[in-house]
Order: C-alpha cells, then structure tokens, then sequence
C-alpha cells in the first residue's frame, strides 16, 4: 500500500472477496499483525495520523478542511494520548461508527465513512498491529472550528442526512475479483474521499460517484470513471494496476498527493488486490449529472493560444516536446492526459506554479522533478499556458483565468 508484505498478503489469501476466511500460516497472532500492517498501508493511515518530523501514528497533523483545521488523533498505544485504554470494541466503533471511546464523534476527515464497510476481523488485525507501535505522549490539538461545527454534537445531524453504517456486502453478480476492488475501493482504500465531489456541507455527492473531487490546498483529484477524456476509459486493468504500483506508465506520471497516496500505500498492495482495484474502477459508470459546461467544448481565444503556444515553446516543449507527446517513462503525455482535461484546472496550475516531483518507488525509483515558475510567469502568462495546454493537440477543456491563477498563487503562498 514491501515485496514480503506482499508475497505474505498472495499467501493468506488477501486477494479474495473480504468475506472469505483468510488462510492462516504460523503463530495465528502474528499473521493477524502483519496482516494488519497491510491494512493500515491499504488504508493510508500514516498520510495523515504521522507528522512531519513526528513519531509513526503519533498524530498532530494538521488536515485542512473548507471550514478549518481538524488535527489527526494519536493512534499508537499511548494509554493517556492515545489508543492504549481502547478495547478491540472501542475502536471497532471509531472505524464503524465514527464514534471514539469516550463518546465524541469524530469529523468524517477521518473516513469511516469508508471504514465502516471493513469487516470486524480486519479491523482487529489493524488494531493488533497499531498495539505493536512505540507509545508515544502526544497530546493533540483540539480543532480550529468555527462555531458551532467545533461543537461534535452536531455530527449526529450530519450521520442521519448523510452517513451509513454497514460492512460491505459482496456482489453477488460480481467475480470476486471484482468485489475484493469494491471492498478496497469503497473502504480501505476511501478512494472516493477526494475522488468524488461533494456538497456544501462536506458530503460526497453520491450521483458523481468516483467522478473527480477537492484533494485539498489546490489539488483536484481526477475523475475515475469510465469517462474516455477525463476519466480511466482509455486506461487498461494493466494500466491501472502499474500506475498504482509504480508512480507512474510509460505517458503518465502521479503528482501532489496522488503520488504521497502511492509511496506511502498503493505500492505495497499485492498484485492480486492491484488488479481488483483496477477490474472494478474499469467498471464504474460515468457520473450521473456529469457536468456539461464550456470545458466539454473548448471554446477558446485564438489570441491566446497563440500566446500560450509561445509560452509553452520557451518552457515546456524542451521536457514534454512540440507535440505534447512527452518522453515515454521519463517526462509524462500532457496529450490526451485525463488530469490536464480535468473539470478544474487546479493540479495544473499548481504543478506550474510550484513544480512537483514524480512518486519514488522500487520499480520507478528515480524522481524526475518539474520546476516552479511562479517567480518567471505572471498570473496571465499561467492562465494562458494552462489554457493552452487544456486545449492543444485534441485536448478540450475550459479556459482558466489570471484571476484563478492569482487567487491560488495567494493561496499556496500561505
């Protein structure tokens, strides 16, 4: 989510639908362990439960929300700031029900909106495993909350308008195959936490399911349905499954969080549970209200393609060439890129402001870099690059605008 994480998950049968019993070899409490250090990397809890300098699941870490900041909980054994006096029921609550040991509800940045689907035996492996971590003191921050979403009680509301409980049912029209996806899709995984839009009150929209989300602090996490320009349509299971494993194709490369997403979990995913990822996201549908807007037709000023075709000359074409073809396994296609055509430009925009680096993995280990140029390019000069590499080679997709451009520039400053 290492080799031998791997070869232990093939061997104990995490490649089957959740349901089935896992095959035991060895002392029984130390599978359960290690299975549920495979868990906790198909889960991405490090992402957000370890700081930066921090101890392992120490918490502490700041998560922006659209309201304000949620800080993530202590989660080693800590007994007085962490886990330590949580039972196996106590925590199968928080993982189930979103509620903790001492009766508060926690914000769904923590997602149990997806946790809840994992069975009771997963939840204890990754309790078993959690129990094995260093204690560490780290008493956590309260959230910076406005009132009155800083009073927890008002979850209660939120839970009956927009929160199910329940673990995941298998499909019984569906291969194993497939229903083992769904299952790490739609709970482990919480791929539809940033993948999937959502409403004012920071619920996922279900009718767009998986269609393309806000990952957070300008990055916008691309659609994973069968769309054929911005989603997976012309994406193979094989594709799919490499992507996830490597950081990266032979024409695509993963950035921002999607490539933290795959150093910190996907990669450690065995082959088996890859390929059932990719079998059921190969299977969603489009989105139920796909949004119809100008970016489907690509209506834009010649004037400034020209300009933005200059501006791509002098310093883009050297790296991901003329034809916007890139260098296959080195520099990605900004071709026919789904998350150059995205509904929102934001990763883009940023990725030109800032730069980024590609995911470093065993099998891709080196990390190719792209350079900032928010002190060489003005908000217009970005508008108008972006712009044209959105609608240039085939590409369609809505202009963006110096305005956008200068309030994100705003924003990452901060």
């Amino acid at each position: 989510m290492r080799s031998t994480i791997s070869a232990l998950a093939m061997a104990t049968g995490l490649i089957l639908i959740p349901i089935a019993a896992h095959a035991m070899v060895g002392d029984a409490s130390y599978t359960r362990i290690q299975r549920g250090q495979y868990l906790v990397r198909a889960a991405d809890c490090a992402a957000c439960h370890t700081d930066a300098g921090g101890k392992p699941f120490a918490g502490g870490k700041a998560i922006p929300t659209p309201f304000g900041k949620i800080f993530a909980t202590n989660i080693t054994p800590d007994k007085e700031t962490g886990i330590g006096n949580w039972s196996a029921d106590n925590f199968y609550r928080a993982m189930h029900d979103g509620i903790t040991r001492e009766g508060e509800h926690l914000y769904p940045a923590m997602p149990y909106p997806w946790y809840t689907r994992l069975t009771r035996d997963d939840v204890d492996a990754i309790k078993a495993y959690l129990d094995t971590q260093e204690p560490v003191h780290n008493e956590v921050r309260r959230p910076e909350l406005p009132w009155p979403l800083s009073w927890r009680g008002g979850m209660t509301v939120w839970n009956d308008m927009f929160f199910k409980p329940g673990e995941y049912k298998a499909n019984p029209n569906k291969s194993a195959q497939w229903n083992r996806g769904a299952y790490l899709v739609e709970g482990a995984g919480h791929c539809g936490a940033c993948h999937t839009p959502k409403n004012r009150l920071g619920a996922v929209k279900t009718g767009d399911r998986l269609a393309g989300g806000d990952a957070g602090e300008h990055w916008y996490a691309s659609d994973l349905t069968k769309d054929l320009r911005d989603g997976l349509g012309n994406w193979s299971v094989n594709d799919i499954a490499e992507y996830l494993k490597t950081g990266a194709t032979k024409t695509i490369a993963a950035a921002g969080p999607m490539a933290e997403v795959i150093k910190d979990s996907t990669q450690y995913l065995s082959d088996g549970d890859l390929h059932a990822i990719a079998v059921y996201l190969k299977d969603a549908p489009p989105p139920k209200h796909e949004d119809k807007e100008d970016r489907r037709a690509g209506n834009v000023d010649s004037r400034r393609m020209m300009t933005g075709a200059a501006l791509y000359q002098d310093h883009c074409a050297a790296c991901h060439m003329e034809n916007g073809e890139g260098q296959a396994n080195v520099f990605p296609s900004l071709k026919s890129n789904a998350s150059v055509q995205s509904a929102k430009p934001d990763t883009l925009v940023h990725l030109v402001l800032q730069g980024g680096r590609k995911a470093g993995t065993p099998a891709r280990p080196v990390e190719f870099g792209m350079p900032a140029f928010e002190s060489k390019l003005d908000d217009k000069q970005v508008a108008d690059l972006v712009t044209y590499v959105r609608n240039a080679w085939g590409n369609r997709a809505a202009a963006v605008g110096a305005d956008a451009v200068k309030k994100m520039r705003k924003d990452l400053g901060r």
